[in-house]
């Protein structure tokens, strides 16, 4: 019950990163087609960052393969050694509910230190999350 369970909060996260990446395509089509940018003119990412002024969405798209990438090894390390108890749920739960909250700050409003707090604590519960696999990994 509980490895096929460690899979939902990456089920979660891979939903975000769904959320985000059609944010991302909305406002660059929308911006697109209203100051009339033709598609060819923003090629290379020197030229769309020098075109398409709200980036916030397509940052915040990368920003969802950094530290996830490490979160859904993670996941992984728990289900293939067993390691997919309670409290591995927890800190999961609670990494994708903190990615979640620094989306929403960074597609939306953007203030940049409640965004950097909100990261900031998502890291460190991926922190926790990998000495608690450690520690059972040791133990076994």
């Amino acid at each position: 019950m509980q490895t096929k369970a460690i899979f939902l909060p990456a089920l979660a996260m891979v939903a975000l990163t769904c959320a985000v990446w059609v944010r991302l395509y909305v406002v660059r089509i929308g911006q697109m087609r209203r100051d009339r940018i033709h598609p060819q003119a923003v090629a290379t990412s020197s030229q769309a960052a020098a075109k398409l002024t709200d980036s916030a969405a397509a940052d915040n798209f990368r920003n969802l393969f950094e530290l996830p990438v490490l979160f859904y090894l993670a996941l992984t390390v728990a289900a293939l050694s067993g390691l997919a108890n309670a409290a591995t749920l927890a800190l999961a739960w609670t990494f994708v509910a903190l990615r979640a909250l620094h989306s929403l700050i960074h597609c939306g409003y953007n203030r940049v230190m409640h965004r950097f707090i909100v990261y900031v604590a998502g890291a460190l519960t991926l922190w926790a999350l990998w000495v608690h696999l450690a520690i059972g990994l040791l133990r076994s």
